[in-house]
């Protein structure tokens, strides 16, 4: 397949995707790119997820609404969302004036919970729609473990979780991108990043064995799991230099590639579906990953 007609096909998509292969993958003119990604609260997949939210704030999940409504929103941002959109600070008021977490006494939704996977979440999210949380980023620093990362299962483990890790990871970015970043979360998210390098982002670092085979396919939307992709999309949001440590993980996403040029859309994960069709036939090519995988093999192929 020609980059022409990759491009064509990546670009005949929902405006969510449209507007990062403009930016990502084609340099497009900025003015242009905002015209586009300005659409997605309007239209698509951007508009039908948030016309699912209920009055009281909440997406609906069952016996899950609150997980729900964190992944409902993290999804808003990975489609990239306008948060200054009139919808979504509507979306947004109902959240911080109606959702509490009644275990902690009515504590804010945005301050989160107990599980560092979970908030790190919350943090990513009330980051990029604009709501400050210095409790639970705090909170969050304060249960950095000593190889360098975090775990829900802590104090009792003693052991970084890749998944945990790369939640909080993604958070404490979000946090610097939206509020300033200080001396102490630099070098927590640094040591967290070299918990990740030291094992080549999906080796034991006892015995070299890779940790979870699942890790080298890549699922969209995400919820708690980690995955190599997802490892490396977060390197780059970080603008972390490309070395030999994410060479492995990088062949892995070149090998999941297609001869037809594209990546599949492996199956979603269950804590997480979203209420409307978006990419549904599992093993079928997937804009979605071909996009996200395209964009981090440019920004490590710009290294060499």
């Amino acid at each position: 397949m020609s980059v022409n007609s990759l491009m064509a096909w990546l670009l005949d998509s929902d405006v969510a995707i449209r507007w990062q292969v403009m930016q990502d993958l084609l340099d497009a003119d900025p003015a242009m790119v905002w015209e586009e990604r300005s659409k997605v609260a309007e239209t698509g997949w951007g508009a039908a997820l948030l016309s699912q939210q209920t009055p009281a704030g909440t997406w609906q999940g069952d016996d899950f609404t609150m997980l729900i409504t964190i992944y409902s929103l993290i999804l808003l941002k990975n489609m990239g969302i306008d948060p200054q959109n009139a919808k979504v600070q509507k979306a947004i008021a109902r959240i911080a004036d109606n959702l509490r977490w009644e275990i902690f006494d009515g504590q804010s939704f945005f301050d989160g919970e107990t599980e560092p996977c979970v908030n790190g979440a919350i943090l990513t999210a009330g980051s990029y729609f604009g709501i400050e949380s210095k409790i639970l980023s705090g909170l969050l620093l304060s249960e950095q473990l000593g190889d360098g990362g975090w775990n829900c299962q802590a104090p009792k483990s003693k052991r970084s979780s890749f998944h945990t890790t790369i939640c909080v990871l993604e958070g404490l970015l979000e946090y610097e991108k939206a509020f300033g970043g200080s001396e102490e979360i630099r070098k927590a998210r640094e040591r967290a990043e070299e918990y990740l390098l030291e094992r080549n982002m999906l080796r034991r670092l006892s015995s070299g064995k890779i940790i979870d085979k699942a890790w080298t396919r890549f699922r969209f939307p995400p919820s708690w799991h980690y995955d190599l992709l997802r490892g490396l999309e977060y390197m780059r949001m970080a603008n972390r230099k490309p070395e030999r440590r994410m060479q492995e993980a990088i062949e892995t996403v070149r090998m999941r590639r297609h001869q037809n040029s594209r990546w599949p859309l492996s199956k979603p994960h269950k804590e997480f579906q979203i209420p409307f069709e978006m990419e549904t036939q599992v093993g079928a090519t997937s804009r979605w990953s071909t996009m996200r995988a395209m964009r981090v093999l440019k920004w490590y192929e710009a290294a060499d």
